[in-house]
């Protein structure tokens, strides 16, 4: 035999070489596809079941949503009613606030009146008052207040003059008091 191989030789192992390690790429190529696909069946099956347990959920919101199409249609004239019904309240809120701003001028025109009643009762009063005095001088008037005047009030004004107050006497300032504390600890028994 030969020592030496033909390049045709060389050529024909290399290529047997290849084909080995070709069909054993394959075969672990094969071998991982089967892997893939045997996790992907598993994988179609729990979508299957989970679809399974889906289904009759589906079919009860199918059935609630059957159920839903009449409430549904009723809810557009419940909308409208809401709206007329609203519509109503704010009619009848504005007369109320009508009704409110005449009650306001008749209250204010009330005491506007009273205002000017008391005017005149205490102009009336101290002209009393200062005729009274001046046949006794020894009596002392006594003041009149006038009545209150609110600041969003109207108020009359009336042609009688204000009653004059006389200033009033001088008033003796009194002395000062004294206190007297007890101290338990001096108290003394006469026997």
């Amino acid at each position: 035999m030969e020592a030496s191989m033909e390049p045709m030789q060389i050529v024909l192992v290399v290529l047997a070489l290849v084909g080995v390690w070709a069909v054993a790429e394959l075969a672990l190529t094969l071998r991982r596809t089967r892997d893939v696909v045997a996790s992907l069946d598993k994988t179609v099956e729990q979508v299957n079941s989970t679809i399974e347990e889906a289904r009759p959920v589906v079919a009860k919101l199918d059935g609630v949503v059957d159920e839903l199409q009449p409430a549904v249609a009723q809810v557009e004239p419940l909308l409208k009613q809401a709206t007329v019904a609203v519509e109503a309240l704010s009619a009848d809120l504005i007369e109320v606030n009508g009704v409110l701003r005449d009650v306001s001028a008749v209250s204010g025109a009330a005491s506007s009146a009273s205002n000017a009643v008391t005017e005149l009762a205490d102009a009336a009063s101290g002209k009393v008052q200062r005729l009274l005095n001046r046949g006794h001088k020894a009596a002392a008037p006594k003041a009149v207040k006038p009545a209150p005047v609110h600041d969003d009030e109207p108020v009359a004004e009336s042609s009688a003059q204000p009653a004059e107050v006389p200033a009033p006497e001088a008033v003796p300032q009194a002395e000062p008091r004294t206190y007297f504390t007890y101290n338990p600890g001096e108290e003394t028994i006469d026997e």
